[in-house]
């Protein structure tokens, strides 16, 4: 497989954190393991092929996937890290064809996915720190981060990635709290304490409810009601949003708001997303 990709990362540039699976040796359908769920309709042990995986390393059952299924693999997101692992830290070398390559290859994806994301994050963060002093952290994190990222996989696999993710979570936090701090005054009454991080709002009928600038980090949003709401300035940072309902809601404003979290919402062409996500294919079959 020819690359075309032959440059690090460059700090900020969301382009090079999208997926090109065309660039990548399918490491998402080998290096992670799955069950049968929901999500999926076999089990899978971790630095395995997938059963569906072809020789050239695409899904041959791609279009029909949710059909199948496997719902799971159409929600998945790796952020550029296949492309960044295969092209760049292994140099075009497959682990079909380097065989010794596997493992190695397998623990680094893993790591760098990791790190892709957070540099996501940041990359939103960039756009919206209003202090100096945050800024200028997230220009430190995302110079770190692209840097290991173009090193020897070593390097990867002997980082301590729980420490950066606190740094890294700290500043999305600081950012939060100005972005959503004009919305903050006497509006908490208006919105409920139920509404706040970590909130089970599974299922819950939130149509009515006032939301721009409320915290909803790492909430329970599966299968909530949120047709026609408007979530300007709130933060969705690693919220369930399985299921979702989605339809004709303005998330253009909401904060770290993953493609991941909207595959596995619904929602409609009248739904307003973030610019640098996409509309997934299933809400336009529905």
């Amino acid at each position: 497989m020819p690359s075309s990709i032959d440059s690090p990362l460059i700090p900020g540039d969301r382009s090079s954190l999208r997926a090109d699976c065309s660039n990548c040796f399918a490491l998402c359908c080998t290096a992670f393991g799955f069950q049968r769920s929901t999500e999926f309709p076999i089990d899978k042990p971790a630095g395995t092929p997938c059963r569906n995986l072809a020789e050239n390393f695409s899904c041959t059952i791609h279009d029909s996937l949710r059909a199948r299924g496997f719902r799971g693999c159409t929600v998945f997101d790796c952020f550029g890290a296949g492309q960044q692992v295969s092209q760049v830290l292994f140099g075009g070398r497959s682990w079909r064809d380097h065989p010794e390559t596997q493992s190695v290859m397998f623990q680094t994806f893993g790591v760098a996915r990791q790190l892709h994301e957070m540099l996501w994050f940041l990359a939103e963060a960039a756009t919206r720190a209003s202090s100096p002093d945050t800024a200028d952290d997230i220009v430190r994190l995302q110079q770190d981060l692209a840097f290991v990222l173009g090193e020897d996989p070593s390097a990867l696999l002997g980082l301590s990635v729980d420490t950066i993710r606190s740094e890294v979570r700290d500043v999305l936090i600081a950012v939060s709290e100005e972005t959503r701090g004009s919305y903050l005054a006497g509006a908490a009454d208006s919105r409920g304490d139920d509404l706040g991080p970590a909130a089970n709002l599974t299922g819950r009928d939130l149509r009515s409810r006032p939301m721009c600038g409320a915290d909803l980090r790492g909430a329970y949003l599966i299968g909530a009601d949120l047709r026609g709401a408007d979530l300007t300035a709130v933060d969705l940072l690693g919220a369930d949003m399985r299921d979702a309902r989605l339809h004709n809601a303005n998330l253009s404003g909401a904060l770290f708001v993953t493609q991941m979290q909207i595959n596995a919402s619904q929602g409609d062409e009248a739904t307003v997303l973030p610019d640098a996500l996409e509309r997934p294919q299933h809400w336009l079959n529905n």
